[in-house]
């Protein structure tokens, strides 16, 4: 749409002017008067700002997905913590690895939706 409006900026109007002394006709001018440049700023400025907010949505879905997988780890950790109870503190040490990574990757998604929406 916007290559189209680009496309189309000037478009001049044409008006036939005569001019008639007496019975007969003198001469027939042409003038040729623009027209308003076709604007479409509010368009898109609105286009724009739905696609920052489509992009920051869609960026900050992998916050959810951190939620998913710190649940994942810790369940996980719980079930191998039931099995063998002697190597509680291995599986802990991993557990808090896995989360701090997966808490990281959420925070670089929620960092990239700021930018998208404030930065942009």
């Amino acid at each position: 749409m916007s290559a189209l409006a680009r496309a189309a900026r000037f478009t001049p109007r044409v008006t036939l002017i005569s001019q008639t002394s007496g019975a007969r006709a003198v001469s027939a001018a042409v003038t040729v008067q623009p027209q308003q440049l076709l604007h479409t700023t509010a368009v898109r400025r609105d286009i724009d700002s739905a696609a920052k907010y489509i992009g920051a949505g869609a960026s900050a879905a992998g916050v959810a997905g951190s939620g998913a997988g710190i649940g994942s780890i810790f369940g996980s950790m719980l079930i191998a913590y039931a099995r063998n109870p002697s190597m509680k503190q291995q599986l802990f040490s991993f557990a808090i690895l896995g989360f701090a990574l997966s808490e990281a990757m959420g925070l670089f998604c929620l960092l990239v939706a700021f930018l998208i929406l404030f930065a942009l």
